[in-house]
């Protein structure tokens, strides 16, 4: 049986930042909007960290959200490939040959060395963006009115 949910991604070269928190929020948005059984996140770097930023943590801590735990990934063309949408965190030009692939660059300031005054307006940021995208999926998980 092939896994017929709606794919997103969202990449950064780390994964140890902002694609985090924006994975984080969306599934916290994704069990809000009960779209569990709908939509798939995945997330991912082209050159993946150690471990995700302790500042992020940090400030994810803030927000209810525990990254503590979470490991950076590599994530693969073909993953990608797989999606409907990518968000890069304005790190990389991803080209990808799937023309059903929506790539969104969304030109992020990366928090890794930042102070948590300034992740936290990155965060919300991200917060908004990833709330954006999800009205838009959900839009096009419900279909026309």
């Amino acid at each position: 049986m092939t896994d017929e949910r709606l794919r997103v991604a969202f990449v950064c070269v780390r994964n140890a930042g902002r694609s985090q928190m924006a994975t984080a929020f969306a599934e916290r948005e994704r069990r809000e909007r009960g779209l569990e059984e709908e939509v798939k996140l995945l997330t991912g770097g082209t050159r993946p960290a150690e471990h995700v930023h302790d500042v992020v943590v940090e400030a994810m801590a803030e927000e209810g959200i525990d990254l503590e735990g979470r490991t950076p990934r590599e994530i693969t063309t073909a993953e990608l490939e797989s999606c409907t949408y990518v968000a890069t965190m304005g790190c990389s030009t991803l080209e990808l040959d799937a023309a059903a692939v929506e790539v969104r660059d969304w030109a992020l300031d990366d928090p890794g060395e930042e102070g948590l005054e300034t992740v936290r307006e990155i965060r919300a940021e991200i917060r908004g963006r990833v709330h954006d995208l999800f009205d838009e999926i959900e839009a096009e998980v419900d279909g026309p009115a």
